[in-house]
């Protein structure tokens, strides 16, 4: 968790912070702190139930890595309903892996104690200016988190108890230094090769492939044939955003909007405070101790003071129980409830919050304060036409339901009430849509009963938020198989690159019978020589490559000898030495060895999660 944090805290961006902690919570199997268990759990683990509320959420942060990983082409890959059941069935069989080794740490015993986050997060370079920890950077962070200090540590709790198993567990892994450089020499080792590439190109020209042949190839091979079911479509479309181009908005309109709504334009009230923190997990015993210690507060000792010795939120007991300033509605509402219900310097009584129990000190407030009018201009324009064009875009969209409902079979006069355009697409299928219409829910209407069959005006679909297009079909295509006039060219290009490749081929196997023989002195063609090819050389096509490393070491005084099939013709490759690598550098031995290590590493954690998930007892609840 604390490496997620690390990489993202040297981003410019804090959005990039938020997204990869996010990820690495969400599969922590923490987010039972973010949402309640209710309706059916999405499993059951050996009685401790994974709530759908928490499958749904690391559904979408995984869904949410996935578009940020392929960009628009994740759109295309959503409207599969069977590739996104098998990510979600992924993501729950994460999170079932986390409750059982979590469950398995449970049983051995193990704990982390407040100390050890305490020092991990003080070592951790994200919450550090020079190299020493810095509470102010630390409370930052987490504010651009939009996290609680109380909720980072119970998360850190849970993240760092499940690393101590599995670091027990598979920390023992280890690479022999023998095996290591085994590896590290076949990897370096070189070879020197002679080859003569035969490409098929030239027999293109020659190739001869008549109409009976592509009809007979046809005849034989229809299912290469089959085409989709297509369809192109008629829409019209409403953007609010297009609207909101062409609003005006006068000065009288934006000063009026500021007189009248200067409570928006209002900085918050904020408050500092300081608390001192009990969490024990016995209840009892946590409010017998705070209600203890604010007798000795009652009785004049300093709050500070108390908090550096008695609190155990350790972090800002070094502050005196400092936490941080906080706007209403932030904390959680207990905390928030008597947080602003104190005058400035005055100490709460025992409060339950969400995570433990707290006596809290309103240490100082800053006044919210109005915005002066020029610093809010700009925002006022942005809502007030924001606001105009919501207003003509809902009439609109009004009019566009009604008028394409009550006149199903065109779309002419919904354009010319909404006045809009009738726009057309080019025929797609169900997995090539056009990218302005590529929604999931759209593609479902196109090749719906209710447009296809019926012929009539899709429903509203809405692309976007205040984005919605009506659609109707335009032609439709049936899915079958491609005529043979259709496609005969095609075939005739295939076949001909074919028969020039099998030419080549039979060139090649000359070559090689000949040189077999021992006859090196080729008629018509040169062998070109290359020493010591590295495995992974970009300077000859990989196939040759390939099967150079392919090829079994020649015996003394003899080569070896074979053919590689190439993108258009072939290759006959003469395998002269293998070289032994040469010497191999540390760093170079260190990086097989971290390699095999991970390899050994996650080997062993599957295996680790077989063997927990044969002795569970894991149920898959269906709502009924």
């Amino acid at each position: 968790m604390l490496e997620k944090i690390r990489e993202g805290s040297q981003g410019v961006v804090a959005k990039t912070i938020l997204i990869l902690v996010i990820l690495s919570f969400a599969f922590a199997g923490v987010s039972s702190y973010l949402g309640s268990n209710t309706g059916v759990p999405a499993a059951i683990v050996n009685g401790i139930e994974i709530p759908e509320t928490e499958l749904e959420q690391a559904f979408q942060n995984e869904r949410a890595s996935l578009k940020q990983q392929y960009g628009e082409m994740f759109d295309a890959l959503s409207a599969d309903d069977n590739y996104m059941q098998s990510i979600k069935a992924s993501v729950l069989d994460r999170l079932v892996a986390n409750t059982l080794v979590d469950q398995a740490a449970s049983e051995l015993g193990l704990r982390v104690s407040d100390e050890q986050i305490k020092q991990a997060i003080f070592s951790e370079p994200a919450f550090q200016t020079d190299g020493q920890f810095d509470n102010d950077r630390y409370q930052a962070v987490l504010r651009q988190l939009n996290y609680q200090p109380i909720t980072f540590r119970n998360m850190m709790h849970v993240d760092m108890t499940r690393r101590q198993l599995l670091n027990a567990l598979l920390g023992s892994d280890f690479v022999l230094d023998g095996e290591a450089k085994q590896l590290a020499e076949v990897q370096n080792q070189t070879r020197d090769i002679r080859y003569i590439a035969v490409d098929a190109m030239p027999f293109l020209a020659t190739a001869n492939v008549t109409t009976e042949d592509a009809k007979a190839y046809y005849d034989s091979n229809l299912t290469q044939f089959n085409s989709p079911e297509q369809v192109s479509l008629e829409y019209v479309e409403l953007n609010v955003n297009d609207i909101a181009k062409d609003v005006l908005v006068d000065d009288a309109e934006i000063s009026q909007n500021y007189e009248e709504n200067q409570a928006q334009y209002q900085t918050p009230e904020k408050r500092l405070a300081s608390h001192i923190y009990a969490a024990s997990g016995d209840d009892a015993a946590d409010k017998a101790k705070l209600e203890a210690i604010a007798a000795r507060i009652a009785a004049g000792e300093d709050f500070a003071e108390l908090a550096k010795t008695e609190s155990e939120d350790q972090f800002s007991a070094e502050q005196g129980g400092q936490i941080d300033w906080f706007e209403q509605g932030v904390m959680d509402p207990a905390f928030d409830e008597a947080l602003f219900g104190l005058e400035k310097g005055q100490v709460s009584g025992v409060v339950k919050g969400e995570f433990g129990f707290h006596i809290i000190k309103l240490v100082d407030i800053q006044l919210g304060a109005v915005a002066a009018f020029d610093d809010v201009k700009d925002k006022i324009i942005a809502q007030v036409k924001e606001k105009k064009a919501l207003d003509i875009f809902y009439g609109l969209q009004t009019k566009l339901a009604d008028t394409s409902y009550e006149i199903p079979d065109t779309l002419l006069d919904t354009a010319n009430a909404v006045k809009k355009e009738v726009q057309t697409t080019g025929l797609f299928t169900r997995d090539n849509p056009p990218a302005n219409l590529n929604k999931p829910a759209l593609v479902k209407a196109a090749f719906s009963d209710q447009v296809l069959t019926s012929g009539m005006n899709s429903d509203v679909i809405e692309l976007e938020p205040n984005h919605v297009v009506v659609i109707r079909v335009k032609q439709h295509l049936d899915a079958g198989t491609l005529s043979f006039d259709k496609v005969e060219m095609n075939i005739v290009q295939r076949l001909k690159q074919d028969k020039a490749n099998e030419t080549a081929r039979e060139k090649a196997a000359g070559y090689m019978t000949q040189l077999k023989a021992g006859d090196f002195a080729l008629a018509d063609a040169q062998l070109i020589t290359v020493s010591k090819l590295g495995r992974f050389n970009q300077d000859i096509d990989a196939a040759i490559a390939n099967k150079a490393f392919k090829m079994p070491a020649p015996e003394a005084g003899a080569v070896s000898i074979d053919t590689a099939a190439l993108g258009s013709g072939y290759a006959v490759v003469v395998l002269d030495k293998v070289n032994a690598a040469e010497t191999i550098d540390v760093s170079a031995l260190q990086s097989v060895k971290e390699g095999l290590a991970r390899q050994y590493g996650q080997a062993d954690y599957r295996a680790v999660i077989d063997s927990l998930k044969a002795k569970a007892k894991i149920e898959y609840p269906v709502a009924e």
